[in-house]
C-alpha cells in the first residue's frame, strides 16, 4: 500500500471507536509514537510522584490549579511543574493535546494512538495530578463568544508568521487553516473545561502561540487568573507574567518600583562584565549561548572594513522575521519589513550620511523572508552610502556600535545596548524598553521622520547624558537579573537540570527557600516587585 492509500486508510480507521487504542496497546506495547515521545518522562514519573506524595501529604491545603501544553517538550515540561505544585499542597489538573508538530497535519488513527500513550504516562502522576486530554472533551456548544473567536483568529495569524517567518498571511495558507482548526478546537475545549471546572488559577506556557495562546486567551475570556512562563538564555531562572502574554516581555511594574533605585558597586560590576562577554562572543555565568559568532576587534576595524569614512554612521538593526517577539509589535508601521523598507528609502536619499543595515545573524537559522531581501527589494544596487551586513557576515555588532552616531531598532536589545554606550536609539517597536526615558520613541510616520531630521543635522547634540546612560544600565541590569526568576528546569535542558535539582530536593526546605516564591506567583500570588530584594 503506497503513503497515500495508508494515509486514507487511518483516516478510516480513526473514525472507528477504540481501533487506535487497541491497535497501540496489541502491537505499540507502551512505546512512543514517532516523534511524540514522553519517554524520559515516562521513566522518571513513578519516582518523582513518590517523592511529591511524601510532601503533599503534609501540606496544606492549596489551590484548584488547571495547567495546560502541548507538544511533548511542554508536557514533559509541565508535568513536572504540575508534581511540584501539587507537592505542595494544590489541586492540580492538567490538560494537555498529544501533538509532536504544530505545523503538519496529522490523521485521526495517529493523533489517537499519541493521545492513549500519552494519557497511559500521565497516569503515573496520579492522583496527584489528574491528566485530562482536551481531545477527550466534546464541547456542548460549538459557538464562541466574540472575543475568544477574535483570539482564535489572531493567534492562528500568529502561528501562521511565525511558522512561514513572514509578516504576511493568507488565510487560504494550509498552515493558517490547519492552525486555525487546531486553534478552534482548543478554545472551544478549553472553554467548556473552564467553565465547569473552574480552577482559581490556569497555568500556559509562552500563552502567545499555537493552543498554548488559545489556552490563555479562554481563561482570559472566564477572567479566570491565569499565568504565562517561558525561558530565556538563563539556565535556573524563569519568565513570568500575571494575565499577560509572558513574550510581551512587560516591565512596567518592576521599572516603576526600582527605576530610582541606583545600582551598587557589584550590581554595576556585573553588568558591565555580562555586556562585555556579549561583545567578545564568551559564554558568561548561567547564559547558555554566546550572543555573536565573531569576537570584537574594536570599531576602527570594523570602520576600515567596511570601508567607512568619517561621516555619522547610522546603524540599523533589525529583528528575526516572524519571532515571537516581534509578533504584533507594530506601533505606526504596519510590519517590521515596512519599517525596514521606507526607512532605507529615506537614506537612499541621504548622501552625507552612512547607514548600516546589520541583518540578524539568527536568520541563518531560518527560511523564511531574509531582511537582505526587503533592503535588495526597495534598492537593488546600493549607493556607496548604504552598507548591508547579512546574517552570515563576520561581523560583530559591538564593532559597529563603537562608530555609531545613531541607532535605529524595531525590538532588538541592540537598541538597548546603544543607549547604554550613549548612542541616541530611534525605538520604532513595542520592545520592553521603550519610553524607559533613554531612547526617543516615536507613534507615527511623520514624528519618526521629524525626529530623524532633527537628530541627522546634529548627532553629537543627541548623545545621551550621563544621566541617561545610568538609567540605561541600571535598566539592562533590572532585565537581565531581576525580571527572570529562580527555577529549577529550564525547557531545553530539561532532563540534565533534573537529575541535578530532583523533586525532593526542589520540595525540600532548602529549595522551596530558593524556588518557593517563584511557585507561589506562577500560582497566582500578585508578583509585587517592591517586596522582593532589589
Amino acid at each position: 500500500m503506497n503513503f497515500s492509500g495508508r494515509e486514507a486508510l487511518k483516516e478510516i480507521l480513526g473514525e472507528i471507536p477504540l481501533a487506535a487504542e487497541l491497535y497501540w496497546l496489541v502491537r505499540q506495547n507502551g512505546k512512543p509514537i514517532s516523534r511524540f515521545s514522553l519517554k524520559h518522562l515516562q521513566l522518571a514519573l513513578p519516582e518523582a510522584t513518590a517523592q511529591a506524595a511524601r510532601f503533599a501529604a503534609s501540606a496544606p491545603a492549596g489551590k484548584r490549579v488547571f495547567l495546560f501544553a502541548t507538544l511533548h517538550y511542554w508536557i514533559e515540561h509541565t508535568s513536572l511543574l504540575g508534581l511540584a505544585l501539587a507537592g505542595q499542597g494544590h489541586h492540580v489538573t492538567f490538560g494537555y493535546l498529544p501533538y509532536s508538530d504544530w505545523q503538519k497535519p496529522v490523521n485521526r488513527f495517529d493523533l489517537r494512538r499519541q493521545n492513549v500513550y500519552a494519557r497511559k504516562v500521565l497516569e503515573q502522576a496520579e492522583p496527584l495530578v489528574q491528566a485530562v486530554s482536551l481531545l477527550d472533551i466534546k464541547p456542548r456548544n460549538h459557538l464562541l463568544p466574540r472575543e475568544l473567536s477574535q483570539a482564535v483568529d489572531q493567534v492562528s495569524s500568529n502561528d501562521t508568521q511565525y511558522t512561514l517567518q513572514s509578516e504576511e498571511v493568507d488565510q487560504k495558507n494550509p498552515i493558517y487553516r490547519l492552525r486555525y482548526e487546531r486553534n478552534q478546537a482548543a478554545a472551544m475545549a478549553a472553554l467548556a473545561w473552564l467553565q465547569t471546572g473552574r480552577p482559581d488559577v490556569v497555568i500556559v506556557p509562552n500563552g502567545t502561540i499555537q493552543e498554548l495562546g488559545v489556552v490563555y486567551r479562554a481563561a482570559r475570556t472566564l477572567k479566570i487568573p491565569v499565568v504565562t512562563y517561558e525561558f530565556g538564555d538563563q539556565r535556573q531562572r524563569i519568565w513570568l507574567a500575571q494575565n499577560a502574554e509572558i513574550m510581551r516581555q512587560e516591565t512596567d511594574n518592576l521599572w516603576n518600583a526600582r527605576h530610582e533605585t541606583p545600582l551598587t558597586d557589584s550590581q554595576v560590576e556585573r553588568i558591565r562584565s555580562m555586556y562585555a562577554a556579549r561583545q567578545n562572543a564568551s559564554v558568561w555565568e548561567n547564559f547558555a549561548r554566546r550572543w555573536q559568532g565573531t569576537p570584537a576587534l574594536g570599531g576602527e576595524q570594523a570602520r576600515a572594513a567596511l570601508g567607512l569614512d568619517q561621516r555619522p554612521v547610522i546603524l540599523l538593526a533589525t529583528n528575526v522575521l516572524g519571532d515571537s517577539l516581534t509578533l504584533g509589535r507594530q506601533v505606526f508601521s504596519q510590519n517590521m519589513a515596512e519599517w525596514i523598507s521606507r526607512t532605507v528609502q529615506y537614506f537612499s536619499g541621504c548622501p552625507d550620511v552612512q547607514l548600516v543595515v546589520r541583518v540578524h545573524p539568527g536568520e541563518v537559522l531560518t527560511h523564511g523572508t531574509s531582511m537582505v531581501n526587503v533592503v535588495r527589494q526597495v534598492l537593488p544596487k546600493l549607493p556607496e552610502h548604504i552598507h548591508l551586513i547579512g546574517p552570515k557576515e563576520k561581523v560583530n555588532t559591538y564593532d559597529l556600535i563603537d562608530v555609531a552616531d545613531l541607532g535605529l531598532v524595531y525590538t532588538t536589545t541592540v537598541g538597548m545596548e546603544m543607549a547604554m554606550n550613549g548612542i541616541p536609539v530611534i525605538v520604532a517597536g513595542q520592545t520592553h524598553y521603550r519610553n524607559r526615558g533613554f531612547t526617543l520613541d516615536p507613534d507615527s510616520w511623520v514624528t519618526y521622520f521629524k525626529l530623524l531630521g532633527q537628530v541627522l543635522a546634529n548627532p553629537a547634540a543627541h548623545r545621551l547624558t550621563h544621566q541617561q546612560m545610568e538609567l540605561a544600565w541600571a535598566y539592562a541590569y533590572r532585565f537581565f537579573f531581576d525580571f527572570p526568576r529562580p527555577f529549577p528546569w529550564h525547557l531545553v535542558r530539561l532532563w540534565e537540570d533534573y537529575q541535578a535539582h530532583p523533586m525532593e530536593s526542589v520540595l525540600s526546605p532548602e529549595g522551596m527557600q530558593q524556588y518557593g516564591q517563584t511557585f507561589r506567583y506562577l500560582t497566582g500570588e500578585r508578583l509585587d516587585w517592591t517586596s522582593i530584594p532589589a
